[in-house]
């Protein structure tokens, strides 16, 4: 099976189900943003050299492919058909109890902070802005089909998770947290 399949050049895409779409579909936003956050992720696990965090990262991986794979499924019985997951409240739950344990080993933050820190801690930080530009492009999509609400509080849970990580990082590291200070 070949790569390229020249079916997109002139800028339309296939989503999961056979129906044809404009590349700038809001759809393929929504579901092109969570693969952008997936593979920013992936940058960010390589960066680590924390087991945990890394072994967190992939499974978080597989839980944005399904949820891409998802969005990329308008069509219900589609879904059904080939068993494609829908987005979990329990996955919520996990990434809230990740967030809960890590923030054991933090002080509590009295301020903002700037991203950066180690490279992994800003790889960490980059992920968590894309997981916002994912979420908004979820929410958009929201409001023009029907969507499993679970999709919105996961992407904004792991937003939380992903800034905790880059704080975990630096703790590690030794490296504090920088503290934004406002001109003045």
């Amino acid at each position: 099976m070949k790569v390229y399949t020249r079916r997109g050049d002139g800028g339309e895409t296939d989503l999961f189900g056979g129906e044809r779409v404009a590349k700038d579909h809001r759809r393929v936003h929504a579901y092109g943003a969570v693969d952008e956050l997936n593979s920013v992720l992936g940058v960010a696990a390589a960066a680590s050299a924390q087991k945990d965090l890394r072994d967190a990262c992939q499974r978080i991986q597989g839980e944005l492919f399904d949820l891409g794979a998802h969005l990329a499924t308008p069509d219900p019985a589609h879904r059904a058909k080939y068993h494609v997951p829908a987005p979990r409240d329990q996955d919520v739950a996990a990434l809230e109890a990740c967030i809960d344990g890590l923030e054991r080993e933090l002080a509590p933050l009295s301020t903002f902070v700037l991203p950066g820190g180690t490279l992994a801690a800003a790889a960490f930080h980059q992920a968590r802005t894309v997981c916002r530009r994912a979420e908004r492009a979820v929410v958009a999509l929201g409001h023009e089909a029907s969507l499993d609400p679970a999709a919105v509080r996961y992407l904004n849970r792991l937003s939380d998770l992903l800034f905790v990580m880059a704080r975990v990082e630096n703790h590690r590291a030794g490296q504090p947290d920088v503290a934004w200070s406002p001109r003045r």
